[in-house]
């Protein structure tokens, strides 16, 4: 299949929540991606077929970014990482601020869950003013880890996140 057609199949299957998580604000909600199971295999053997055998760990950020990422790193049977909102981690971690769309937010890493020179995936969901991704590059980098790429279910272009995360590449299957 190509990725064009699965560009569109993703597309289709992503439903907009208006007024979420605050009035003006269209969720990009992709549970109906989770439902579909052929889909979601789909989707998980594009991002593993580029990255196989150049990663050593996948970090997934929360919440939605667990769901794919641990699922990727099963497939290329490496470690995976939680990245995760600030006071859910237990013993020592790296946090970083950074702006949303809508407010502001730490997310956190353990100190010790990435070795120096492994080389590391993000995965996430949604790519929209870049803060998340570049705050996760961030926190990968803190560890000495080296970022090899960002992989996104969708990116909101207009927001021009991309930019904000630098010079790691990033992925999106779909753009709006």
């Amino acid at each position: 299949m190509s990725r064009e057609l699965l560009a569109e199949q993703v597309a289709a299957a992503l439903r907009d929540i208006p007024d979420f998580p605050r009035p003006g604000v269209v969720f990009k909600d992709f549970t109906p991606l989770l439902l579909d199971a052929s889909l979601r295999r789909r989707v998980v053997a594009d991002v593993v077929d580029r990255h196989r055998g150049g990663v050593d760990l996948v970090a997934g950020v929360e919440a939605r970014g667990f769901v794919l990422g641990a699922v990727v790193a099963h497939e290329l049977d490496v470690g995976f990482v939680p990245v995760r909102k600030a006071g859910k981690l237990p013993g020592d971690v790296h946090a970083v601020g950074y702006d949303l769309e809508y407010g502001s937010e730490t997310i956190e890493l353990h100190r010790d869950a990435i070795r120096p020179g492994q080389r590391v995936l993000v995965v996430d969901d949604v790519l929209a003013t870049g803060g998340t991704a570049a705050a996760t590059c961030e926190l990968i980098e803190r560890c000495q880890g080296v970022v090899t790429g960002v992989e996104v279910i969708l990116e909101l272009a207009f927001l021009q996140g991309r930019h904000r995360v630098g010079d790691h590449p990033v992925r999106a299957l779909v753009s709006a």
